[in-house]
């Protein structure tokens, strides 16, 4: 099974522009009223620290997430939005036999999800654990990545 969630985080970079624009405009806002005989006032800023809160947690999140399950290995790759054509930053990549796949889990918070993936490893003991942001991912997809990582684990089960 193979799918990606570009569809979904094509609407990252406007969400950047309308948080860049919000805090300019509040920016420009709070310092033209300190320089009037107005005291400045503090409750000004608070738009400008909503801005910039959910301007890091859509940096921290907006990630592209790629699954391939077809053959005989798991593709993960995961990526950057913003500059990710030009520079490839944030770039997480995991490739490994389906036989090595031990577990995995899926936490599902309010506003994030996260994929564990669990890999027998023979160079270190027990196993080697990568985590993926899959928060952009629709819920058919979410429930396709289980249902085909459930399938895996299965037919790894009934051969040991």
């Amino acid at each position: 099974m193979k799918f990606n969630n570009r569809k979904e985080t094509s609407i990252i970079p406007s969400i950047y522009i309308i948080v860049v624009a919000v805090f300019l405009t509040n920016a420009f806002a709070s310092v033209e009223f300190k320089y009037d005989d107005v005291p400045f006032n503090y409750s000004s800023l608070i738009p400008n620290v909503i801005a910039l809160l959910v301007g890091i947690f859509i940096f921290m999140v907006g990630k592209t997430f790629e699954f391939d399950s077809d053959g005989e290995t798991i593709n993960l790759k995961s990526n950057g939005v913003l500059v990710s054509q030009f520079i490839h930053y944030r770039e997480q990549r995991t490739e490994v036999p389906k036989s090595k796949l031990k577990d995995f889990k899926v936490e599902d918070y309010f506003l994030y999800k996260r994929l564990h993936i669990f890999i027998h490893s023979r160079n270190s003991r027990g196993y080697r654990h990568y985590k993926y942001n899959i928060t952009f991912l629709n819920g058919k997809k979410v429930k396709a990545l289980k249902m085909s990582l459930a399938k895996i684990l299965e037919k790894n089960k009934a051969k040991a």
